[in-house]
């Protein structure tokens, strides 16, 4: 059985203390053991990375983009081991593991440009013989909090950019599937990256509130539900530090009738329960308006009955269990509910079959199917509550209007998506949401790295979104430097009044 530990320092360290249970979803079965950061061994990571910091912040920007042009190389070649790591801790099948380690990749190759993305501005003869110029520095230690739905990407949201602008960093990742964590560690000391500017502390609640008391770290990005992301951002900023923290999500698909129906199914379902529907960006509300709902309902059915349900570790699965028991069943409780508030369930989840035999609710695992609830009542607990799970959510509406008002009357502002054949009708859409991430028929908005990923209202504390340029302005900081240098041939000697010119 397999015991996760910390890496500080460059070195697996720790794992005498506290430990945690890893489980296999597909089986229920536990998998191994991962250690729980005391305050001093996050105290221990925090020093190794400040230890670290002065000789990383003063390599030059040509050497940090080696050492990233390095990493990257290593981690495409080690896709295949770190996709299986995450299907078989987290449980999605591989192939959306595989997807995820490419979508996390994508901000290591924009942090490659980090020599042009740390140019300042200069202004020549802001006054006589005086310039004027703007650099950027990094912070020193920054930590990233990250959750159990994506083990590699979301790290690689934070860890790239922000070792790239000369930080070193310190990664708390979720304790339910930890070994990816392990595993990026490796491949950054291979990379050529010193010991000390990245470090792993596995842990729970005590880790998390000891980086965000820490003295000497700096700033802190997180992602995860939204009370937990206000606890951070309120706990942090009450320490001193700059705090990223991206929370929950609700989003909707807001369908208009000359919408194309059978791409509207296609996205639906991918978009609802891909990853089991564990994802901050799933789609988990169908807003139909009148009068496709019926027909879009009867395509969704079609295309749930065609899904292959089973262990991420068979190429013939196209969905996987959920993270832990517990979740599951909290997940599964809303589809009784969801009947409980004058829903329909059209497609239960609890019986879906499963590959090798049985059905979702009788099989050891953590198993829910794809579950549809059709004439979900607006402001409903299942319309506006954050499942997290595989339960696809259909809402009547009678007009574009009333889809929007829906939208914008919700509690977050992550991500939506319009579908609809009327560029008019999308243009106003755009101009009239008010979410982070808009999918102009396209159901997943998760912004290229180029860019910067983030919501707005409950799905976001803070200014700063992830990644892209703001990633760069989140883990660095501006100066301004103002020089006069004298003319060499200013020489002599004159008794007059001096006077400017």
């Amino acid at each position: 059985m397999k015991s996760v530990r910390h890496w500080i320092g460059g070195a697996l360290t720790g794992g005498d203390g506290r430990t945690g249970e890893v489980f296999d979803p597909a089986t229920g079965e536990v998998s191994g053991h991962v250690a729980l950061a005391s305050a001093e061994e996050v105290d221990a990571a925090v020093a190794a990375a400040v230890a670290a910091f002065p000789a990383w912040r003063d390599a030059s920007l040509t050497k940090r983009a080696q050492v990233l042009f390095r990493f990257r190389e290593l981690m495409v070649a080690h896709r295949d081991e770190l996709a299986a790591l995450i299907s078989a801790e987290h449980g999605k099948v591989h192939s959306d593991a595989l997807g995820e380690v490419a979508r996390g990749l994508e901000v290591v190759e924009f942090a490659c440009g980090i020599p042009h993305l740390l140019k300042g501005g200069f202004s020549e003869g802001v006054s006589t013989r005086v310039d004027s110029y703007s650099i950027r520095q990094p912070l020193g230690v920054v930590a990233g909090i990250t959750p159990f739905n994506f083990p590699a990407m979301v790290p690689m949201w934070m860890f790239p950019i922000a070792i790239a602008c000369g930080n070193a960093f310190v990664l708390k990742p979720s304790e339910r599937d930890p070994s990816a964590s392990l595993l990026m560690a490796r491949l950054w000391q291979e990379a050529g990256l010193p010991d000390g500017v990245f470090n792993v502390v596995q842990g729970d609640k005590t880790a998390v509130d000891r980086l965000l008391e820490h003295p000497d770290v700096r700033a802190v990005s997180f992602v995860g539900s939204t009370p937990i992301a206000r606890y951070v951002y309120e706990t942090g900023t009450a320490h001193g530090k700059r705090v990223q923290a991206l929370g929950g999500a609700k989003n909707h698909m807001l369908v208009l009738p000359d919408a194309d129906l059978d791409l509207v199914a296609d996205s639906a379902v991918s978009a609802g329960f891909g990853s089991a529907g564990e994802r901050c960006m799933a789609i988990s509300v169908v807003l139909a308006v009148d009068p496709v709902g019926d027909e879009l309902v009867e395509k969704i059915k079609e295309r749930v009955a065609e899904l292959v349900i089973g262990p991420g570790d068979d190429p013939r699965a196209e969905m996987g269990p959920l993270v832990t028991r517990q979740h599951r069943d909290k997940v599964a409780s809303y589809l009784d509910l969801g009947v409980e508030e004058g829903a329909k369930l059209v497609v239960d989840g609890r019986e879906s079959a499963l590959l090798g035999g049985g059905k979702a609710s009788e099989a050891p695992g953590f198993w829910l199917g794809p579950t549809v609830l059709d004439h979900v009542p607006v402001g409903s607990r299942v319309h506006t509550e954050e499942i997290f799970g595989p339960v696809l959510s259909i809402v009547r509406v009678p007009s574009y209007e009333e889809g929007v008002r829906v939208i914008n009357d919700g509690e977050y502002g992550n991500g939506t998506a319009i579908f609809t054949n009327d560029g008019g009708a999308a243009r106003r859409f755009q101009n009239e949401v008010e979410v982070g991430m808009i999918g102009i028929n396209v159901p997943i908005p998760v912004p290229m790295a180029f860019y910067s990923f983030g919501g707005w209202k409950a799905s976001l504390f803070g200014d700063t979104h992830v990644h892209g340029a703001e990633g760069v302005h989140f883990y660095t900081r501006g100066k301004v430097v103002t020089s006069r240098w004298l003319d060499p041939s200013h020489g002599g000697v004159n008794l007059g009044f001096p006077t400017n010119g």
